[in-house]
C-alpha cells in the first residue's frame, strides 16, 4: 500500500488538528534505521537552458504542492509510547521550498555536496527543497552556448522518492511555461497478472539464500557521507530482434563492472544480487505521491560472472538470462519491502521498541543485502519545459548509498542520452574509485551492444586496464 492509500484520520472543523496519515511500512523501516552521518536523501538536478524567473517559479511550484497535497506534510509529534508514526498534513509549506542561492565558484559541485549531505527536516512540510543554481564557468555541459540554471531537488527518502516528486516537478512546469507536460505513453505491456500467471523465476535462477558479493573495499575518504559522479553516455542501442530491454543491458553492464572492480580488488568470487526498483504507478497527475516503488533482487552465480574476456557470444547469452529474471520478477507480486517488512511494522509495540527491534535485524541481516542497487528510471516521460527557460535536456538521480550495499547506480534518458549517476558511502570508495567505476560501467554497456549474430562490431574485446 502507498502513502497515499492510506486514509486520512481528519477532524473537522475550528481549532482542531489537521489530517493525519499512518506511516507506511516503507517510510516506517526508513524512519527507525535513520543515520546522520549517512543521510537518507535522493538528488534529482535538472538542466535547463535558461534561467527561470524567481517570482513565476515560486509561485508555479507552490501551486504543483498545492495540487498533490499528499507532499505537504511533516511528521506529527507524539508520546514515546505511541503505536504509530504519522505523517501530518499540511495547506501550505512550512518553510520556503524554493530558493536562488548567490553563485559562487564550484556551484555545481557545492550543490550536489549539500544534496548528498543536508536532508530536508521531516518536521517542517513539505521535507524536499528545490534549489535554482547557476553553474560555475567550466562546470556546463561541453559545447553548450550558455550555461543556462541547474535545477536542485533533495528529497528526504523517508517520505518520498524520485519518480513521485519528478510527478510534482512536472506540473510545475506546465504551470510556469503554460505548455503541456503530460507523460508520454509508457511502453506496451501484459497486465500484470496476466503476466504472473504465466511467468515464474527460471530454474536455473541462482539461490537467493547465500550471502551475496560486497562491492569490494577502494581507498575510503576521511569523512563520511556520500560521493557522487555523473556522467552522460549514449543510450545503448539493443541488435535488431533482441528479447532483452535496455534495462537488461543495464543491469548485466552493473554486475560486470563490480564483478571486475572485485577481481581488481582480490575478492573471492561470489554470487550476486542487485536490487532493482519497479515502478506501477501512473504517470499523470493521479499518481501516488510517496515511497511507491516496490524493490525485487535479481540474482547472478558466481560462475555466470566469473569470466575475464566476455565474447558478443558469452555476453548475449548473460543477457538472455538476464532478461528471462528480470521479467519473472516484475509480473509476480509482492509487498513494497517484502512479507516480513509487514510483520515488522505491525502497531502491536510502541514505535520506540520496533524501532530497536528493526535496527538491530538490519545489522544481523546485513551479510544478506544484496550487492547493489540498480535504479533505472527509464525515459523521462515528462517535457519538463519551463517556458523562456526551455526544456530540459539532462536530469540525473541518485539514491542512497549506505553500507552495506555502499555503491548505487542510477541512470535516467534524456534527449537521447543516459544519464548515469553513481553514488557510494566515503568509507567504502572515493572520487577516483568512483571514475574507474564509471569506465567500468561505459565498457561493459558497451559491449552489450554487440551481441547480435552477424553483427560488424561483434568481435572480442579488450577489458579495461
Amino acid at each position: 500500500m502507498t502513502a497515499l492509500e492510506h486514509p486520512a484520520r481528519r477532524a473537522d472543523g475550528p481549532g482542531r488538528p489537521p489530517a493525519r496519515v499512518p506511516f507506511p511500512v516503507v517510510d516506517e523501516v526508513s524512519r527507525h534505521c535513520l543515520q546522520e552521518e549517512e543521510p537518507e536523501t535522493v538528488h534529482i538536478e535538472v538542466h535547463l537552458p535558461g534561467t527561470p524567473d524567481p517570482d513565476r517559479l515560486r509561485a508555479a511550484f507552490h501551486e504543483a504542492l498545492r495540487r498533490h497535497p499528499r507532499i505537504l506534510m511533516r511528521e506529527a509529534r507524539g508520546p514515546w509510547y505511541r503505536r504509530r508514526y504519522e505523517w501530518e498534513l499540511t495547506a501550505e509549506p512550512d518553510v520556503e521550498v524554493v530558493t536562488f542561492p548567490a553563485p559562487e565558484s564550484d556551484a555545481l559541485k557545492r550543490a550536489r555536496e549539500r544534496a548528498l549531505a543536508e536532508a530536508p527536516p521531516l518536521t517542517a512540510s513539505p521535507p524536499i527543497r528545490l534549489e535554482v543554481v547557476t553553474p560555475s564557468p567550466g562546470e556546463g555541459p561541453p559545447g553548450a552556448e550558455s550555461r543556462g540554471s541547474v535545477l536542485f531537488l533533495t528529497i528526504n527518502h523517508t517520505a518520498l522518492d524520485g519518480p513521485a516528486c519528478l510527478r510534482v516537478l512536472a506540473t510545475a512546469a506546465e504551470l510556469y511555461g503554460g505548455r503541456d507536460n503530460s507523460p508520454a505513453a509508457p511502453p506496451s505491456r501484459a497486465p500484470a497478472g496476466a503476466q504472473a500467471a504465466q511467468e515464474q523465476l527460471p530454474a536455473d535462477a541462482p539461490s537467493g539464500w547465500s550471502p551475496p558479493a560486497r562491492v569490494a573495499k577502494g581507498s575510503p575518504e576521511p569523512s563520511p557521507g556520500n560521493g557522487m559522479l555523473v556522467a552522460e553516455l549514449p543510450v545503448p542501442r539493443r541488435p535488431k530482434g533482441s528479447p532483452f530491454t535496455v534495462n537488461d543491458q543495464l543491469m548485466v553492464a552493473t554486475a560486470l563492472m563490480i564483478a571486475h572492480w572485485n577481481r581488481e580488488h582480490g575478492a573471492r568470487p561470489r554470487p550476486f544480487r542487485i536490487t532493482m526498483p519497479v515502478d506501477d504507478r501512473p504517470r499523470d497527475a493521479t499518481m501516488p505521491i510517496g515511497n511507491g516503488t516496490r524493490l525485487v533482487e535479481v540474482p547472478f552465480g558466481a560462475d555466470e560472472l566469473a569470466k575475464r574476456e566476455w565474447t558478443p557470444e558469452a555476453t548475449r547469452d548473460l543477457l538472455r538470462r538476464t532478461s528471462e529474471r528480470t521479467r519473472a520478477l516484475k509480473a509476480l507480486p509482492r509487498p513494497q519491502l517484502g512479507r516480513g517488512a509487514a510483520l515488522l511494522t505491525a502497531p502491536v509495540l510502541p514505535v520506540t521498541l520496533r524501532a530497536a527491534t528493526t535496527r538491530g535485524l538490519r545489522r544481523a541481516a546485513a551479510p544478506w543485502t544484496s550487492t547493489t542497487l540498480l535504479s533505472n528510471i527509464g525515459r523521462v516521460p515528462y517535457a519538463l519545459d519551463f517556458g523562456d527557460a526551455g526544456r530540459a535536456h539532462a536530469v540525473w538521480f541518485s539514491a542512497p548509498a549506505r553500507l552495506p550495499r555502499g555503491l548505487t547506480v542510477t541512470t535516467a534518458s534524456t534527449a537521447g542520452r543516459l544519464h548515469l549517476a553513481l553514488r557510494w558511502s566515503r568509507t567504502l570508495l572515493s572520487h577516483g574509485d568512483g571514475a574507474h567505476l564509471r569506465d567500468l560501467f561505459e565498457h561493459y554497456l558497451h559491449a552489450t551492444e554487440h551481441t547480435g549474430p552477424g553483427d560488424p562490431a561483434a568481435k572480442k574485446k579488450e577489458g579495461p586496464k
